[in-house]
């Protein structure tokens, strides 16, 4: 079986790469024209996203270098440990709505400090899967079509990613019976 399977997974990207041009010859495409035009649009949507994407980088260095984030997650220490999400989390939880890169370094400081196997480590690593970087995406979406008011988008992200870091607290309590 595993023979089988090994061979599905080598066999199985190059025959799509090779079926798509194949297909757009049958249909009569001009593949390597239709190839540039895409590449094109995708170089244009990343200079337009660009300038974007780096507001958000150069507002969450800012937002970290600045001790802001060390007192915020003070500030929300009281409300959030009856809730399972120790103090040590709490950066993570506020960083991860921003910056997916920054909040990846903030858990690896984590897991380094507290280790892959403790209750901040597991709970780190499962908030870094279940939640999303909100801020990045939205930014990015609506600025790569131009849109500026988001209007319900950040308070339905924001409470989605709430959500998950509960239920994050909530699945490491009951799956590894902290």
């Amino acid at each position: 079986m595993t023979s089988w399977v090994d061979y599905l997974a080598a066999v199985t990207i190059p025959s799509f790469l090779a079926f798509i041009p194949l297909y757009g010859l049958c249909k009569r495409v001009d593949v390597f024209a239709s190839f540039i035009e895409g590449a094109t649009e995708g170089l244009t949507l990343a200079a337009r996203t660009i300038p974007y994407v780096v507001a958000i980088f150069v507002a969450i260095g800012i937002f970290r270098a600045s001790g802001a984030l060390d007192i915020l997650a003070g500030l929300l220490r009281p409300a959030l440990d009856p809730l399972g999400l120790p103090g040590e989390i709490l950066p993570l939880a506020i960083v991860r709505p921003l910056s997916g890169s920054g909040s990846f370094a903030l858990m690896a400081e984590l897991l380094e400090r507290f280790g892959p196997d403790s209750y901040i480590g597991r709970l780190a690593s499962t908030m870094q899967a279940s939640t999303d970087t909100t801020f990045y995406v939205l930014s990015l979406y609506f600025g790569s079509v131009g849109i500026l008011s988001t209007r319900h988008a950040v308070p339905v992200g924001l409470t989605a990613d709430i959500a998950g870091f509960v239920a994050s607290a909530l699945a490491v309590k009951l799956f590894f019976g902290y």
